[in-house]
């Protein structure tokens, strides 16, 4: 491989983090121990929340009457995107039944999970758009309890965009509570009396690795890590328009990684050139996070092919990834690890994160070589069964009972042996030896 690097990136050198793996497995048993009243204290010491953790349907009818009609189309029009993607879904995943063998019947069930926890962070910005990816999803998979907790920004409480975001898509609880506090009440089943099956939705370090600690007593849909995204762009690309959209990715925090793959010196030169003006009108909070992700994480790679371009794409697994450069079917068609696919000039990650309808809580720090996103998938149990008739029973009870004791398995070998001396009484079968030949 011949790339050069016309930009590398040099992040900070960082100490092993054991501080957020100690607060989190603190705060989880703190709360495992103390229930409700631990999650109160928490609220109060670190949301600055000292209201009720259940949300009430007056501050719903609240939140409505903040928001204008034009923003409250705004967020229905994304709602109805993003649940159509999401029905498309559902509508390609098929329960099924096949005679494998004369007698031998199986089958496939698709189980939505009976109770799903959403978190939907606040903080450096009001996420509306992640409590429609969550919350919107899980009620088009048939989830029967959609517990969402948003954390309150002090005494004003959750964002009302937020709160009527939760409503119009389905949330049949809302706690406003935030941090690992938030997780562990979805978790414990805490104010709502139904422990979650599942957690979906991003957060900060202390989200994300209470998630992790919990993960096999519950699912999680990932464990996010900071926001990530690539670009793919040879010569015909406008180098505004790519700077642009690496810049604007760039304002979600100081370690949001943005990488520039091309094949083009003059592309990659005049972005490198134009960056910093586009950083430098953003507002203050933005402008801070672009410099840093900038400057520590961005990288611009050259490369000699688009085969090349691909191969060095697929190593990063960007979290998101547009393409801006011909024949946008070979793209398609030939790359292989992304979260999310953007494809030319006219689309851009922005329209993906707020409202275009494929969901925006996606794979980062490579995941995205082995896993995708969320959608309705996740919400649902892909089951199995089988029901055998006495003839099929026959002829699957000696494979088994012969396979169970080549591999020493005397008790699961005998369990076909009985039905096979109940239901063939008159019959003599080879059923194999302890650890022996079958014949």
């Amino acid at each position: 491989m011949t790339i050069e690097y016309l930009k590398q990136a040099h992040p900070p050198v960082k100490a092993i983090d054991t501080e957020t793996t100690e607060t989190v497995s603190h705060i989880l048993a703190k709360i495992e121990t103390g229930g409700e009243e631990a999650v109160r204290d928490y609220a109060r010491e670190l949301d600055g929340w000292y209201g009720d953790i259940v949300v009430g349907e007056a501050d719903f009818a609240k939140a409505d009457a903040a928001l204008s009609a034009g923003m409250k189309d705004d967020l229905r029009f994304a709602r109805d995107r993003i649940q159509d993607f999401a029905r498309r879904q559902r509508d390609s995943l098929h329960e099924f039944q096949a005679e494998l063998i004369p007698g031998l019947l199986t089958g496939q069930r698709l189980i939505p999970c009976s109770t799903a926890g959403c978190y939907v962070p606040g903080g450096r910005y009001a996420h509306a758009a992640s409590a429609i990816m969550s919350v919107g999803t899980a009620a088009v998979a048939g989830v029967r309890n959609i517990i969402a907790a948003s954390p309150a920004n002090g005494a004003a409480g959750i964002h009302p965009a937020l709160l009527y975001a939760l409503k119009l898509c389905g949330a049949h609880t809302v706690l406003a509570l935030g941090g690992v506090q938030a997780v562990a009440a979805l978790a414990f089943g805490l104010f709502s009396g139904k422990p979650a099956d599942i957690i979906v939705g991003p957060g900060n370090r202390f989200v994300a690795e209470a998630k992790r600690m919990l993960f096999g007593r519950i699912g999680i849909d990932v464990i996010a890590g900071p926001t990530e995204s690539a670009i793919i762009a040879d010569d015909t690309a406008d180098p505004e328009i790519v700077t642009a959209d690496l810049i604007g990715q760039a304002e979600h925090g100081p370690d949001s990684p943005v990488w520039l793959i091309t094949t083009s010196r003059e592309l990659g030169l005049k972005v490198i050139a134009l960056a910093p003006t586009y950083i430098a009108t953003l507002p203050d909070l933005a402008r801070e996070a672009a410099t840093a992700a900038w400057r520590d994480y961005a990288e611009v790679v050259l490369c000699s092919s688009r085969e090349e371009m691909a191969e060095v794409s697929d190593r990063y697994a960007s979290e998101h990834l547009q393409v801006m450069a011909r024949d946008l079917d070979w793209w398609l068609a030939n790359l292989v690890n992304y979260g999310s696919l953007f494809l030319g000039e006219e689309t851009t990650v922005a329209y993906g994160d707020k409202c275009a309808g494929p969901n925006h809580i996606l794979p980062t720090r490579g995941a995205a070589r082995y896993s995708g996103g969320l959608s309705v998938g996740k919400f649902i149990k892909t089951v199995t069964w089988q029901r055998l008739t006495r003839d099929a029973s026959r002829s699957v009870g000696q494979v088994a009972a012969r396979i169970s004791r080549l591999e020493g398995m005397e008790g699961h070998a005998r369990t076909g042996d009985v039905r096979l001396q109940k239901f063939f009484p008159q019959e003599s079968f080879e059923l194999g030896t302890l650890g022996g030949n079958q014949h």
